[in-house]
Parts: C-alpha cells; structure tokens; sequence
C-alpha cells in the first residue's frame, strides 16, 4: 500500500514537500509525474539503502528524494519549481534496485495534483 501527499498550488520559484507512505515489504522507491495529454515520466528514484538517487535531467538540481525508513517514508523536496512541473506526482515501489523505467514497478499509490503557477 503506497500512499502519496503534499501536492498543491505554489507560485513559480516556490517549494513542495512530498511524502509518501509504503507499509510493508522493502521497497526501492520512484516518483514518477503526469501532465494532462502526457505520458507518465520519471522523476527521481532511491534505493533501500539510500546510496543510490536518481534523478530525471528537468528536475536534477532542483528536486531531492530521499527516505527513513525507520518510519516508512519517502520524501521528494521541490525547490524552484517551474510552471512545466505542474502534474500528478505518483510515488511507486519495487522489489530490486531503482529504476526510472515505469514499467517496472509493481505499486503505485494514488496521486497527488501538484500545480505550480507563473
């Protein structure tokens, strides 16, 4: 069970925290985005261990994942975000390493509506 919050409406240049919740099994951890008419694309991702991240190259720099697993989160932290990120944010979870392939990972959570305005 992979549940993602932290999604709303931030101006040009603002920040987002997201979180997401994954009860259960160990998991290497994916952020993956949608925009409206658009393909889902990956954003960051991180091992169990944390000793790997991975990043898409619109978002490296800006974005950091990034997790405790002692509690069962993942985090993505937003800096400078840009009006293009605008989109649903899902987080996703697989068994093995990271990846930024989508179709490779087994749980999706649900969403969260991130809307940056210019």
């Amino acid at each position: 069970q992979l549940q993602a919050s932290g999604g709303g409406l931030v101006q040009a240049g603002g920040s987002l925290r997201l979180s997401c919740t994954a009860s259960g099994r160990t998991f290497s951890m994916g952020w993956f985005r949608q925009a409206p008419g658009k393909e889902r694309e990956f954003v960051a991702a991180i091992g169990w261990s944390s000793a790997g991240t991975y990043y898409a190259d619109s978002v490296k720099g800006r974005f950091t994942i990034s997790r405790d697993n002692a509690k069962n989160w993942v985090y993505l932290q937003m800096n400078s975000l840009k009006p293009e990120d605008t989109a649903v944010y899902y987080c996703a979870g697989k068994v093995g390493g990271p990846s930024f392939s989508v179709y490779v990972y087994d749980y999706w959570g649900q969403g969260t509506q991130v809307t940056v305005s210019s």
